[in-house]
């Protein structure tokens, strides 16, 4: 058992002994930053939450947890893997990179649309002009004239952000559905999927490997890529909470994961304290960027602009330019943290409100993960990448790394297509 593991199953709550075997790999996911460990670690107590919940629903002792370096590295990166028909994703459009800012560097995310377009009218330019604009501007004025205008952009920090919590926890003391015996840790546990991108669907698409009916709802003016593996383990609907809600699915629903910016659903009554006061036994786990109190936590953003604003940027520096972790680390992480949030709450068999941001994730990476072993034998992604059939051809994807004995390889079929199920629970 490594020290990180410790760390993150006691801030989960964890309150029997951390035994997770690790089979260690060379090559993995190097970094100045103690990213391998917060990877393994992250999967390792996802694993171990799963295979707990499983032993209770069972009355059994709980099986055997065993992770795979290799299988952690390759999931870590999984959107790199990805490819429909031989065709691959976009990762990062053109004007989601680093600009020399007058005094220093800024981060940008352009990857949608609208996003791109209001980085373009807050600066005043045109996509060829951008880097100029922004080389006669300081970095932070960059920064909040695009934020004012909806866009995503943040200034270069070389000092680390202050401490903050990883997870956070309030039990309501309502028990929640009691789960019957079964052959995976979250048959029957259904899971209203409110998240986009990589952590919020990372969590859900393990709760779903891990047997949950996870429905994900998005607003139908919101279109999200198909060209992704995040799909993977849930059904996808579309929904206009404005003028339907989402009551009929709340009265059935186990737990509710939302993956946006603190008050952004509010207006729909899905602030987790309506949630809870309707439904005390739910189990509500939210997930931001910028954690939840302090001037950010309001703010829109996504992995590489937390490495740009918490100085992980500064730290793996080249001495030229600003760089990046060796995956969208925070992402990855942080979705596996809450998925295993979800499952120990589950486990546990309380109501629960789970709090989780990308900036804290940052924060562990930073101030508590020290490097740990190192060796192993040679690792080939390969192992860890399989193919299959889908309604757009053949897809090509990273396999999941959470284990257990007897722990499904893979999800149980393809991913849906977005908006292409209806927004209602499977019969149980």
């Amino acid at each position: 058992m490594d020290a990180a593991t410790e760390h993150a199953w006691t801030w989960l709550g964890g309150t029997t002994e951390a035994a997770v075997e690790y089979e260690y790999v060379d090559g993995v996911l190097p970094a100045r930053l103690p990213v391998r460990e917060l990877a393994r670690a992250t999967v390792g107590v996802c694993s171990l939450a799963a295979a707990e919940l499983l032993a209770r629903r069972n009355g059994v002792p709980r099986p055997r947890v065993r992770v795979h370096e290799g299988a952690v590295a390759t999931a870590f990166v999984s959107e790199r893997h990805v490819r429909v028909n031989g065709r691959e994703p976009t990762v990062f459009a053109p004007l989601s990179r680093f600009w020399r800012a007058a005094d220093g560097w800024v981060r940008t995310h352009a990857n949608y649309p609208h996003h791109r377009e209001r980085l373009l009218h807050a600066l005043d330019t045109t996509p060829e002009r951008l880097e100029a604009v922004i080389a006669a501007r300081p970095a932070e004025e960059v920064q909040e004239v695009v934020y004012a205008a909806g866009g995503l952009a943040v200034a270069v920090v070389d000092k680390p952000l202050a401490p903050l919590p990883l997870v956070e926890v309030r039990n309501t003391g309502t028990r929640t559905r009691t789960l019957r015996a079964a052959d995976l840790p979250a048959a029957g546990v259904r899971v209203l999927d409110l998240t986009r991108v990589i952590a919020g669907p990372v969590a859900t698409r393990t709760l779903g490997l891990l047997g949950a009916d996870v429905l994900r709802i998005d607003a139908p003016s919101l279109p999200e890529d198909d060209l992704c593996d995040t799909g993977f383990g849930k059904r996808s609907a579309l929904r206009d909470l404005a003028v339907d809600g989402l009551d009929d699915l709340l009265d059935q629903a186990d737990v509710v994961v939302t993956g946006y910016r603190p008050g952004a659903l509010d207006r729909f009554g899905l602030a987790p304290e309506a949630l809870l006061e309707r439904r005390p036994s739910l189990v509500v786990a939210q997930l931001d960027a910028w954690g939840w109190t302090g001037p950010w936590a309001s703010r829109r953003g996504f992995d590489s602009l937390v490495q740009a604003g918490s100085g992980i940027a500064a730290v793996e520096s080249d001495g030229e330019r600003p760089g990046v972790l060796p995956a969208q680390a925070l992402d990855h992480g942080t979705g596996y943290l809450l998925a295993a949030a979800v499952l120990r709450a589950l486990a546990d068999g309380t109501g629960r409100h789970i709090r989780l941001s990308l900036a804290g994730t940052a924060s562990w990476l930073l101030h508590d993960l020290e490097p740990g072993r190192r060796g192993g034998a040679p690792y080939a992604s390969d192992d860890w990448v399989a193919t299959i059939g889908t309604a757009d051809g053949e897809l090509r994807h990273a396999l999941p790394p959470v284990h257990y004995e007897g722990c499904p390889r893979t999800w149980a079929g393809p991913p849906t297509r977005w908006g292409d199920s209806r927004p209602e629970w499977n019969a149980q």
